[in-house]
């Protein structure tokens, strides 16, 4: 006989106790990064995929509704080879998302959810964009792995 500790073997279940059908709205975008909104919208719908037993449907049809917003994407310096030039940046994206009930009130939420990814800037523009690019993409990925892990926990 096992005893409920509260622990979980990673993936089944639903994404928030009792949540079997959601829509997930497309985030707001606070930010100048204009496909962000689209990434990490996409990056959560993806993760609740793949990771619950929580079908994903459009907003339109749900009865739970999950809602977000890109608050904010900064750049700091991590390292430089001269004064004058950096070599390695951080970016840093911070998010606001809430999980809304049939009758709309709020039964799970997060503000200033945050995930940063370091990259090596560019040679020229190309290059810098790209790697901006790929940061974004590894922390959206990084942030809806870790709100879906939050919002499913039941201890």
């Amino acid at each position: 006989m096992l005893s409920a500790c509260g622990y979980r073997l990673e993936g089944g279940g639903p994404v928030h106790p009792g949540v079997t059908r959601v829509g997930v709205e497309m985030f707001a975008n606070e930010t100048s990064y204009t496909y962000a909104g689209i990434d990490f919208t996409n990056e959560l719908i993806r993760e609740i995929q793949n990771r619950t037993d929580t079908t994903v449907v459009s907003p339109a049809d749900a009865a739970y509704l999950i809602k977000g917003k890109i608050t904010s994407i900064t750049f700091s310096t991590v390292s430089r080879s001269s004064t004058e030039r950096v070599t390695e940046r951080r970016i840093n994206a911070r998010m606001d998302l809430e999980l809304l009930s049939p009758d709309k009130k709020v039964i799970w939420s997060v503000n200033n959810f945050s995930a940063y990814e370091s990259f090596t800037v560019g040679s020229d523009n190309i290059n810098d964009e790209a790697n901006i690019r790929n940061a974004l993409e590894i922390i959206a990925q990084r942030m809806a792995e870790r709100l879906v892990s939050q919002m499913s926990a039941n201890f």
